[in-house]
């Protein structure tokens, strides 16, 4: 089936319903670390990480490589937890379990945080004055 660039843009806005927010899948979790530091660069102060299912284990892991390799000011500003009923192929529904983790942050660069944590740090000489 051949798709044309119009119907291909219109797909794309359609999947970019929720802003600042990184759906959770089966990729690895480098992926979306990926895709939240692209969006914090970006200009946002929040992100939102959604998964349901095994994927929450992923968002999870992902929320924290990114929170505490790569952007060391983020915090996790609320934790969100539901369930959706989903319809199975054979009739009848399927509880699955979901996760909403919002991300936030100040801003700062990773060389500015981490002396900022070094300072803060007991035993350092800036901690003693």
């Amino acid at each position: 089936m051949f798709v044309n660039a119009d119907t291909r843009k219109l797909k794309m806005n359609s999947l970019s319903r929720e802003p600042n927010t990184v759906f959770i899948g089966r990729k690895p979790p480098m992926n979306y670390v990926l895709a939240v530091i692209t969006l914090f660069s970006a200009g946002n102060k929040e992100v939102t990480l959604k998964a349901r299912g095994q994927a929450i284990t992923t968002a999870i892991d992902a929320a924290e490589i990114t929170r505490r390799r790569f952007m060391l000011d983020l915090k996790v500003n609320k934790i969100n937890l539901g369930t959706d009923e989903v319809q199975m192929q054979e009739g009848g529904t399927r509880n699955v379990s979901t996760i909403e983790i919002t991300l936030t942050t100040e801003a700062k660069p990773k060389e500015e945080a981490k002396a900022t944590r070094k300072a803060k740090a007991p035993g350092t000489e800036a901690a003693k004055e």
